[in-house]
């Protein structure tokens, strides 16, 4: 009869929502974490052209020896990157800890939790999901590369990353690297590379997808056509002049893309404030090269 007490109690308090941890998640938690994983969206996409023009600090693992000039003194170069008013800015942790509290609020704010080079000498995770909401942040990133002998861990990681995520309704990007290893791990922008790139993101379940740009507007069409979650450009390596990496974004916009993160063509340019001031005006009003320059004051 005890017993018998005991399990009209427990079905009663599952109907009236308690011991939610005995019962797994309820369809009402579900909708709680959409919910939150769609408010933090929302602000990523706030512009009314529906496309993220975000900007990357988060290339610490990438340059051992030589800074680039844009990254020597990484606070001041987030100051002028805030005042360009990007719709969000990517960056380690520890960066975030040590210069982000007077921008709390006004930008959203990606922390990077992959930490890799081209050639896998170094593959790591090195922010979870919990710490990255801790933080404030709007997403996490996870850098990853593709193709190669660790692929596997790589794939692992990512959907590590989610598993955690989605439990707390925080938006994961990844962000996806195919590379050749007959090149010492070079990173490739083919067609088929990139597409697999997108696939992967796609099957470990990302909520939006960062992939290089193939250099035809074409193919990249194609390829965004496939993907059920958003695909954004990544800003590719640092090109000759700024009108050139304008030209590059007139391009992934016509294909469909639904924005950039852009990091050496930004923070490496003499005046990051006005360059990502012209990415803008490509990514949000459409313009042109020349006209996002003289929208910029830059010609």
């Amino acid at each position: 009869m005890v017993e018998a007490g005991r399990a009209v109690q427990y079905k009663s308090r599952i109907r009236n929502g308690a011991d939610t941890a005995s019962v797994g998640r309820r369809p009402r938690d579900e909708h709680t974490m959409d919910l939150a994983k769609r408010i933090r969206l929302n602000r990523l996409f706030a512009h009314p052209s529906g496309r993220l023009c975000s900007v990357a600090v988060d290339h610490c693992i990438g340059y051992q020896r030589g800074l680039p000039t844009g990254l020597v003194n990484v606070p001041a170069t987030i100051a002028q990157l805030v005042r360009g008013k990007p719709d969000a800015i990517t960056m380690l942790k520890g960066m975030a800890k040590g210069t982000w509290e007077a921008y709390a609020g006004a930008v959203p704010l990606i922390i990077q939790a992959g930490c890799f080079t081209p050639d896998d000498a170094v593959i790591e995770t090195v922010a979870r999901p919990a710490e990255v909401l801790r933080l404030g942040a709007d997403a996490i990133a996870v850098a990853i590369g593709v193709r190669g002998p660790n692929e596997g861990k790589f794939l692992k990681m990512l959907a590590q990353a989610v598993e955690e995520a989605d439990a707390i309704g925080l938006p994961v990007i990844a962000h996806v690297y195919p590379r050749d290893f007959s090149a010492a791990g070079k990173i490739v922008y083919d067609h088929d590379n990139i597409l697999w790139a997108v696939r992967c993101g796609i099957e470990f379940g990302a909520d939006i997808i960062k992939v290089p740009f193939t250099g035809e507007v074409a193919s990249y069409r194609e390829i965004i056509a496939t993907s059920p979650v958003p695909v954004v450009a990544a800003g590719g390596p640092r090109c000759e002049t700024l009108a050139e990496a304008l030209e590059m974004m007139v391009k992934v916009v016509a294909a469909g893309a639904r924005g950039a993160t852009i990091g050496r063509n930004v923070w490496g340019a003499p005046d990051p404030t006005r360059a990502l001031q012209a990415f803008r005006a490509v990514i949000h009003d459409g313009a042109s090269a020349s006209a996002a320059l003289r929208a910029a004051g830059l010609s």
